[in-house]
């Protein structure tokens, strides 16, 4: 069928589907049917018309009683009566030379004579002792046969009208059988074809219903899912339905982490201006302090002058930092060069050990030094962040571990220390940025929270990953590098 002439649902489509297949089934089984009812009751035709030739030739043989026919239609005069045992539309002639008769049984029961264009038109039947057919004028059509040798012709014949009322019959009630079966299949298909497909329109439903909530901003959740039973993946709709309910799973997921992206943006923008705008108040400060001192005191216009070059030294390392964060969260390149991470601990340590000798700084390496591909530089500040957050974090007396080993397939580098620890809250948010130990605005626990964000960002810049875990007593914080070949170390 067409496409063009399908109705454009899919329901609507799977009707006339439907009723086509019917249609076509109903006319083949009809054709079908009428030819083989037409070759049945020919075949027994023909055994009629062979029956009546076989008859018609006895017939001649005895003679034919000569009995006048009454027949207002024929002018011919007296013809000849069968003695009988010929059914109502036998039809019998003979032909002797220039000599014919016929005549037909009427459905009373006796015989009329045929027309001379009848006559006529039996003489031309071939004499092949095979059966034919043929339209007599004013008789109608009739199976004939015929029988001849070199003097006479005998004709015999049965009416078709029979077999031809019970193939039209037979047509007409297969039309009739067809209508009602396009009927039937139309309703019933139109009722099943919906039953079975209304779980596809529950699964649309639900397509539409999430077409209706505000996605385009804000915390999205968990929206509407398809039903259970409407995901066995067993069948179609099942399968579709499955597959809806986890594209809404990533779309979900997707718009969450957006949103949450933004919070954090907006929030880093926030925390940003905070930052920079204490340092410039500070600086905003001491210079009009300066400005308004009269006369000049050179005391106080030192004192003023150091806290303006503290503070301004303070926000370049805050914007250095932002501006370290952002190229690398650009995935701007870094340098890749062969880092020998045992020598940097050991650096990092030594510089630890000035700054706090209050703390108990303790090393734990391997015979062999740890090499790492990646930029000096940066893995340096990884380590110094790590320490200085354990510094600024734990009281004096505190024992801080740093451990470098290389395990084969990559570095690890960890600062552990005794402390009291950090809360379960902080663990989760302790490498966001502007994340600190405490919720104030103050320098008493350290700098701006930046330096475990750093950590993160440039640990994932070389391919590594890193992790804390804590609890009262012990905390740990590992980094996992890439590692090269050991070389010897000098």
């Amino acid at each position: 069928m067409p496409a063009r002439l399908l109705p454009t649902s899919l329901t609507g489509r799977l009707v006339a589907i439907l009723v086509a297949v019917v249609v076509v089934s109903t006319v083949l089984i009809s054709a079908v049917t009428s030819l083989a009812m037409r070759g049945l009751l020919y075949g027994q035709l023909d055994d009629q018309v062979r029956q009546a030739l076989s008859r018609s030739i006895d017939r001649y043989a005895d003679g034919f009683t000569q009995q006048p026919l009454h027949d207002p239609d024929d002018a011919r005069g007296p013809g000849f009566r069968p003695r009988g045992g010929d059914a109502s539309g036998t039809l019998n002639a003979r032909f002797d030379g220039q000599d014919s008769q016929g005549f037909v049984v009427t459905t009373r029961g006796g015989p009329r004579s045929l027309s001379t264009a009848a006559m006529s038109a039996l003489r031309s039947v071939p004499a092949d002792r095979e059966t034919h057919d043929v339209d007599l004028p004013g008789v109608g059509s009739y199976r004939v046969q015929v029988s001849a040798d070199d003097t006479r012709r005998l004709v015999a014949g049965v009416s078709t009208r029979s077999v031809d009322d019970a193939v039209e019959q037979l047509v007409q009630r297969a039309v009739l059988l067809a209508l009602a079966a396009v009927l039937v299949a139309a309703v019933t298909g139109r009722f099943l074809v919906r039953r079975q497909l209304r779980p596809l329109r529950e699964v649309a439903a639900t397509a539409h219903e999430v077409t209706a909530l505000p996605l385009a901003s804000g915390a999205i959740g968990t929206t509407v899912r398809v039903p259970d039973e409407l995901t066995d993946e067993r069948t179609e709709v099942g399968r579709m339905g499955a597959a809806l309910n986890t594209m809404l799973a990533h779309v979900e997921g997707a718009l969450d982490e957006r949103h949450r992206s933004e919070q954090q943006v907006r929030q880093f923008v926030a925390d940003a201006s905070h930052e920079l705008r204490t340092p410039l108040s500070t600086i905003h400060g001491y210079a009009e302090l300066s400005r308004r001192t009269r006369p000049a005191d050179p005391a106080r216009l030192s004192l003023a002058m150091s806290k303006v070059e503290a503070e301004a030294t303070r926000m370049s390392r805050l914007v250095e930092d932002l501006l370290l964060l952002a190229r690398l969260d650009a995935g701007r390149p870094l340098a890749h060069d062969q880092v020998d991470l045992t020598k940097l601990v050991l650096e990092t340590v030594g510089d630890a050990r000035v700054v706090s000798p209050e703390h108990r700084w303790l090393l734990d390496l391997d015979d062999e030094p740890v090499l790492v591909p990646g930029d000096e530089l940066r893995l340096h500040q990884v380590v110094t962040n790590l320490l200085n957050n354990a510094r600024r974090h734990t009281p004096p007396g505190t024992s801080v571990t740093v451990a470098a080993h290389d395990d084969g397939s990559e570095a690890v580098l960890s600062v552990t220390d005794d402390g009291p620890g950090m809360t379960p809250e902080l663990v989760r948010t302790a490498f966001e940025r502007f994340s600190r130990g405490d919720s104030s605005r103050t320098r008493a626990s350290g700098g701006a929270g930046l330096g475990l964000s750093l950590v993160q960002a440039i640990t994932s810049a070389h391919g590594g990953r890193v992790s804390v875990e804590s609890k009262p007593g012990h905390t740990r914080f590992v980094v996992r590098l890439p590692a090269v070949p050991v070389a010897p170390y000098r």
